[in-house]
This record gives structure tokens, sequence and C-alpha cells, in this order.
């Protein structure tokens, strides 16, 4: 059997260290009742081969590359229509997977954040994501209020999962080598069915918090809610790093009675 060329363009690093690979697996919690697990760019199936000698839960594959692709499918001639060549941020899930699934992967490091939002707009579907990013995405997907690593995608990462940073893995565990250190985290869907406010104006209101964070949200804000119907809330004072999630659902509910 071939081998299959990394594709610098698609981001491909391919993991080689099996001890790496069985603990990403390992990391997966099937008694959150999920019945599907699906692998995002299995490349040579470093993941698949740990995945797939579990029988708590059916694994499927997707990858963009065609390449891979018919490589995976002579590994795993048993998989068939589990094996999707196609792009995971336009996989419609409904027509693929049960109301309970789990996400896991080496993620291509180009498109870590568009992967993460999609597993977001899943959330109702997505119990668990387990896998591997650039360190510093990992660490900022974990970031707690108050650090320079926590934003946009800690507070909605961290308003719907209780995310778990587990361990770093070296550039030498990959074939190329990446210039940067990889961290895999883990992140299983909190018990609120939906947030404390409107959610729509949530994510308005974090994102515009951010987008100017050097300021205080009195002022980063009034591109959401003219300053003068704020309240002397104290929350207004502060920058947006400063804010747990729950603060941003006080502001959320304030303001929503005020636009």
């Amino acid at each position: 059997m071939s081998t299959v060329r990394a594709k610098k363009h698609l981001g491909q690093h391919f993991l080689n260290d099996k001890g790496a690979a069985q603990k990403i697996v390992e990391a997966l919690n099937p008694s959150l009742g999920f019945k599907h697990v699906l692998e995002v760019g299995p490349g040579m199936g470093v993941l698949s081969d740990f995945l797939l000698e579990k029988e708590t839960y059916e694994t499927w594959l997707i990858d963009v590359d065609e390449e891979s692709i018919a490589y995976l499918a002579e590994k795993y001639p048993k998989l068939e229509n589990r094996l999707i060549h196609g792009d995971f941020l336009t996989l419609d899930f409904a027509q693929h997977f049960g109301p309970k699934m789990a996400v896991i992967g080496n993620f291509p490091y180009n498109i870590s954040s568009q992967i993460l939002f999609k597993i977001l707009d899943e959330r109702q579907r997505v119990v668990q994501m387990t896998g591997m990013f650039q360190k510093e995405v990992a660490e900022r997907c974990v970031a707690k209020p108050g650090s320079k690593e926590y934003g946009i995608l800690s507070v909605f990462l961290q308003a719907y999962y209780d995310v778990q940073y587990l361990f770093t893995v070296k550039a030498g565990a990959f074939n190329p080598p990446p210039k940067v250190l990889s961290g895999v985290i883990s992140m299983t869907r909190n018990n609120r069915e939906t947030l404390d406010c409107d959610e729509k104006l949530f994510w308005r209101v974090v994102k515009a918090s951010f987008n100017q964070r050097r300021k205080t949200l009195r002022n980063s804000l009034s591109a959401v809610v003219p300053k003068e119907k704020m309240s002397d809330n104290p929350l207004y004072e502060l920058r947006a790093e400063r804010l747990a999630v729950t603060d941003f659902e006080t502001l959320t509910r304030e303001i929503s009675t005020v636009l």
C-alpha cells in the first residue's frame, strides 16, 4: 500500500506517534451517549486505527484530500459509506449522524478556528470534541478571564462546553514536523440547553467587546447599544478580557431591555 503525501496547502502534518494517538482516542467518553464519532482529516489513519477498535460507537472518517480517501478506502474496506470525501466545514451532520455524536481529529491548523465554529454551530448534536490544534489555539480555547489568550473563541466555547487542555505534542511527532508545538484539548458539552439571554445578541456583544479589546466596554459596545442607554453597571468600565461568560450574559440581558 502506498503512502499519502502531506500537502502544505491543506495544512497536513501526519501524526506518527502512536502513543499520542491512543491518548487522544482514549479521551473520548462514550458514557456521554454518542453512537457516532467523526474523525476529521484522518490522513493515513493513525487515530483511525484506535477508533476502529472500539465497539461502543461507530467511526466515520471525512477528508477533503482525494489521495487520503483512496488510501483509507484500501486500508479499511469495511468502512464503505462511512468514509466521506468532502469538506467538514460544509458537511450536513443531520444527513449522517444521530442526535448525539463526537468529533475527533488532528485538525488542519490553517482552518482550526473555522472547525471550532462549525462545532459550535452543531453544538446541540456534538456532545464531545477531542483533538489536536496548534498549541496557541488550544491555549486560547481553555484561557480564563484576565489572561492575554482569553478572547472571542474562549468565551463562545466555554459558554457551551467544559474545555480541558490535555497534553502538548512536540513537532517531532509529525511528518512533516510543523514549526510550532501542538496541544490536545477535550470539550464536553455542558448541561445548559441555552444561554440565560438572547443568544444572537450575546454573540454580537462578545464580538463587539473583543473587536476593540483595549477599550472599556462602555466604548467598545457603543457599536451595539448607544452609550446613553447603558446603565451604570460597573461591568461597562472593564475591558472584555476581564469578563466571564456569565458577565457577558448579564450585559446581554441588560442590553436587550433597551434595544
